[in-house]
């Protein structure tokens, strides 16, 4: 791929264990650096949905396909990424060896997998069944459904912003927000077609357009316009004079696909125009950045920029880093010199 033609290439990533994680239209790259100093690369061929069903690139579906894409991958690269450091882990609970056992899968998985269901349960507890209990009890004092919504919006971007709060106060995750802050300086040095070098990247902002934190925020926001026009739908159609909770919870559930979409496809839009009202639209988003990102040293961006290299098929380019492949025999890893 040419120079040129790589300028106009999106970019996108993830902050992961001592690393950084970044995809382009056809590979996923991993580059992490192991307690030795080293900096070692894994990269693998992506295909995206939308290349091979059609219909997974249309306007709306491609958000929601987008979505649980991305948070498989996610909790994919941070298994890899955990194996790449070739550090001892903590030793599984007795219910994850006995699940591993019983499944007869892969104790990494199931630690992995168990994580995940946990992570799910929390993230309903906390941003949807809360903020439909509040809503709930606001809508026995107010009859419009916009105003209900509304303080169920604000109550979910106040646990949000609370909970993202909490965990950046955590040394570890402090160097986790440090490395998506690399990410987003060497997607910026990489859009600039400026040479990838860590005195390039670190002039750029931490803050971008197309991250993640900005898409939660605008899911957290269409959520009550969508919520407020689904309401009346339920109410026209039922003749209920309110939604109960349980009515309220189950309908977040439902809409949560069609939010995505939608949240998707103005995250896409507001990221590639610089006029007033564009600019004035995503700062909310940018603001919320201040918390998931933090100033990375030069050591986490060598680490970014070798995850870019490698996404862009030009990991000869990355030296000193080294090719990352795992150890069958052990179950551990290994480091091979290219």
């Amino acid at each position: 791929m040419s120079k040129s033609k790589e300028r106009f290439v999106d970019i996108g990533g993830q902050a992961v264990m001592e690393g950084v994680m970044m995809k382009s239209p056809d590979a996923v790259a991993v580059a992490v650096r192991r307690p030795d100093g080293s900096i070692v690369v894994d990269r693998e061929p992506y295909e995206s949905p939308a290349r091979r069903h059609r219909w997974m690139g249309w306007p709306i579906v491609r958000g929601v396909v987008n979505m649980v894409s991305m948070l498989a991958m996610g909790m994919g690269v941070l298994q890899k990424s955990t194996q790449m450091l070739g550090v001892l882990e903590e030793e599984p609970s007795r219910f994850e060896k006995w699940l591993a056992n019983k499944l007869g899968a892969n104790i990494d998985k199931v630690v992995m997998g168990v994580a995940g269901v946990l992570a799910v349960c929390l993230s309903v507890l906390l941003f949807v069944m809360l903020p439909s209990g509040v809503a709930t009890l606001a809508g026995r004092a107010i009859d419009n459904a916009i105003v209900i919504n509304l303080i169920g919006g604000v109550v979910r971007i106040a646990i949000l912003v609370a909970y993202i709060g909490l965990i950046g106060l955590m040394p570890d995750m402090r160097r986790i927000f440090q490395y998506h802050g690399a990410e987003h300086k060497t997607v910026y040095c990489h859009e600039a077609g400026l040479p990838l070098t860590p005195d390039n990247a670190r002039r750029f902002s931490r803050l971008h357009p197309r991250c993640g934190t900005s898409f939660l925020l605008l899911v957290m926001v269409i959520s009550i316009l969508v919520g407020s026009v689904a309401d009346q739908v339920i109410i026209a159609l039922t003749s209920i004079e309110k939604l109960s909770f349980g009515l309220r919870f189950v309908r977040s559930l439902l809409i949560l696909p069609l939010i995505a979409g939608i949240s998707y496809e103005v995250l896409k839009g507001l990221a590639h125009s610089e006029n007033r009202c564009v600019r004035a639209l995503r700062w909310p988003g940018l603001m919320m950045q201040h918390l998931t990102t933090r100033e990375p040293d030069d050591q986490m961006l060598e680490v970014a920029i070798a995850s870019m290299k490698a996404a862009l098929g030009t990991v000869e380019d990355a030296a000193p880093a080294k090719q990352w492949k795992p150890d069958e025999a052990a179950g551990t890893v290994r480091a091979a010199a290219e």
